[in-house]
């Protein structure tokens, strides 16, 4: 079983209710944080379709993880594909075999073999409308092939009597009288040929099921991890949130003291910043247009605070205004910049933000005067955005925190680079 870290709260505990229901026999996976479907004649278990619930007093997450019965369709699907074009064959060999042969007529070999095909289909769609409840044991083979093979004696019972049933009287409709073998050496021979007909389409049809079910279960954990995904997401902006929104307040209570005015316009500024956050909504991603925006209205916060030590300057090309973003990626970038360059620094600062469409790639950068402090990188706003891109991103998503010396001074560079997706709203 797969092991989830860094997750808590709502992640967790879907990440433990599918752990509990990995650990079950397949034929109770019908019942994840007892889930069910309601039908009009009452409650029933669906172990096609699993509701993520959450933890007592939380109520239902209410996500549909996974919906697998439409597999069956695509399952018989590709049954057929395969069966029609075997009897076709057989039924062509069967006419060329006897085309030369002048006491043959040409329609007696569409005939034994069209025989044939008709029992043997409707014996295959009986199968197929009891694989629902066979396939349950489609992980124990042995099982799955036991099942099927207890049949086999039914079978071979009723299959020789209805295909010769079916050649005597269509040959007994045009007056004439089917010859064959002794009726022992006949079932004797036909049994042969059905133990080895049904092995082969047996071993066809645990093919295709058991691919069927592997499909079933990648989209189930697929679904899972997605879900994960999203509550471990929702984790990391609640973090982030109020993280920033107390290094703001701090920023605030520090001037309410000595410049009451500078504070009050401060609070102003903060809340247009808010406002503009909650517009976001739940969204996970946003335009760059819109995130710079955001930025400047934290930078006009920041410059208010450290008047006449900041130098900032924006360098975003018009292209890469168009490009998606991670909402409230940068805001950490810019305020690492301020905490450990202009904070630090009795000498005016120089902040530069840029961003370029760099082929598939946005490329940003946040350029600040200063040196890292003894653990860069270590603090929850940065960490917070490697972890956000390590989730929506994976190893496409690049992040790099580099420190060096230019012109005497040391220069801190944030850099940031993204797949490249034009932003949709």
């Amino acid at each position: 079983m797969q092991e989830f870290h860094g997750l808590s709260g709502g992640a967790s505990y879907v990440a433990a209710e599918y752990g509990a229901w990995a650990a079950r026999p397949p034929s109770l996976h019908g019942d994840v944080g007892s889930g069910r479907l309601r039908s009009k004649k009452g409650v029933r278990s669906n172990p096609a379709c699993h509701i993520l619930q959450g933890p007592p007093g939380r109520g239902p997450y209410n996500r549909v993880v996974s919906a697998a019965p439409t597999t069956t369709t695509a399952s018989n699907r590709a049954l057929f594909a395969l069966w029609i074009p075997f009897w076709l064959l057989m039924l062509v060999i069967a006419v060329e075999d006897n085309r030369d042969d002048p006491g043959i007529r040409w329609w007696e070999p569409l005939l034994w073999e069209g025989s044939s095909l008709l029992v043997a289909t409707g014996w295959l769609l009986l199968q197929r409308r009891v694989s629902a409840r066979w396939n349950a044991d489609i992980g124990n083979p042995w099982r799955w092939f036991g099942r099927h093979a207890a049949w086999l004696p039914i079978i071979g019972i009723t299959f020789v009597p209805l295909i010769y049933g079916i050649r005597h009287g269509v040959y007994a409709f045009t007056g004439e009288i089917y010859e064959h073998r002794p009726l022992l050496d006949l079932f004797f021979y036909e049994s042969i040929k059905l133990l080895l007909f049904a092995g082969l389409w047996l071993g066809i049809i645990f093919g295709i099921e058991s691919f069927a079910s592997w499909q079933r279960e990648r989209e189930r954990l697929l679904a899972v991890q997605k879900h994960l995904a999203q509550f471990q997401l929702a984790q990391l902006r609640a973090q982030l949130q109020p993280h920033f929104l107390f290094n703001a307040l701090n920023t605030i209570s520090s001037l309410m003291q000595v410049d009451v005015d500078r504070a009050d316009r401060l609070l102003s500024r903060l809340a247009d910043l808010l406002r503009a956050t909650l517009q976001a909504g739940e969204r996970q991603v946003t335009s760059l247009r819109d995130e710079v925006e955001l930025l400047r209205l934290y930078a006009s916060i920041m410059e208010e605070r450290f008047t006449g030590r900041i130098s900032l300057h924006w360098k975003i090309d018009d292209e890469a205004l168009l490009a998606s973003i991670p909402v409230m990626l940068l805001q950490p970038l810019l305020e690492n910049a301020f905490k450990h360059g202009v904070e630090r620094s009795t000498s005016p600062v120089t902040i530069e933000i840029a961003a370029h469409r760099d082929g598939e790639s946005l490329q940003v950068t946040v350029r600040n005067d200063g040196i890292l402090g003894d653990a860069p990188g270590a603090g929850i706003g940065l960490r917070n955005c490697r972890e956000r891109l390590a989730v929506l991103y994976g190893s496409q998503a690049k992040f790099e925190l580099e420190s060096r010396r230019k012109h005497g001074r040391g220069e801190v560079i944030a850099r940031l680079r993204l797949p490249w997706q034009r932003y949709l709203a």
